[in-house]
């Protein structure tokens, strides 16, 4: 009878964190700090920070992209705001997409260029 009990216990134990979480998900639950948050691509944020994106790599790379889109991104906050975003650019008349990270404190002017590199078609 007792280890019956335990077990109810424990499997007691479970339902209920789990319909928390589910509540917490399912009803608003609101974004934490270091979870990735998808953006709107046509964000006129967005589209400067991809934009950078490109203009730095460009500047860094000594090369020559031209910025065409976001195609798709995501956020993270931290100690300021990450940024992975997908950016379509030309490259002599081709277009590319790159995954650029940025991250942000915008309330210092800070912008900085973490990565950016190309993906496979």
């Amino acid at each position: 009878m007792r280890f019956q009990a335990h077990q109810f216990f424990i499997l007691a134990s479970v339902s209920l964190l789990l319909s928390c979480f589910y509540l917490d998900t399912a009803y608003g639950g609101r974004v934490r700090d270091g979870g990735w948050q998808a953006v709107d691509p046509k964000d006129p944020h967005i589209v400067e920070i991809g934009r950078y994106a490109v203009d730095e790599h460009n500047k860094q790379a000594n090369t020559s992209l031209k910025f065409k889109s976001v195609v798709k991104g995501e956020s993270q906050v931290v100690a300021g705001v990450n940024y992975r975003l997908i950016v379509a650019a030309v490259h002599v008349k081709n277009v590319h997409n790159y995954q650029a990270m940025v991250y942000e404190r915008a309330w210092e002017g800070f912008r900085n260029l973490t990565s950016f590199l190309p993906l496979l078609a």
